[in-house]
């Protein structure tokens, strides 16, 4: 008798991917703090998409799982996933979590972005 075996998704896995994307501590508490409402563990997937006021913007959705070609960011347990088409636009950025009297979200701190709108969810390079 043969058994079937699936493959499980591969990612790329480290604290600072080499593409230079990070999640900061902030994220990472976040994502934790969701994972334990949730009941089990989640991911957060940033995307970068046309549109937006300023030509590009960011998806950003909670998912259970990611894709084979996937980059993932860790820290402290936690992780970030980039899809590829998505790292050029995000090199260097910084994925974190914000608490203010604005309101809580996570913000994608982008050196590439040469303008942004006054939301931040999108931007020019």
């Amino acid at each position: 008798m043969t058994s079937v075996q699936s493959e499980a998704p591969t990612f790329t896995l480290s604290t600072r991917a080499p593409e230079g994307i990070v999640l900061a501590d902030s994220a990472a508490r976040r994502l934790a703090r969701l994972a334990e409402v949730e009941g089990h563990p989640v991911l957060l997937r940033v995307a970068v998409e046309g549109g937006g006021c300023s030509g590009f913007q960011y998806r950003l959705d909670l998912v259970e799982t990611g894709e084979a070609d996937d980059i993932r960011i860790e820290t402290a347990g936690q992780a970030a996933l980039v899809d590829p088409v998505s790292v050029p636009f995000l090199k260097g950025s910084e994925i974190a979590w914000v608490d203010e009297l604005a309101g809580a979200q996570f913000v994608i701190r982008n050196p590439n972005a040469a303008t942004s709108c006054g939301c931040g969810v999108s931007f020019s390079i």
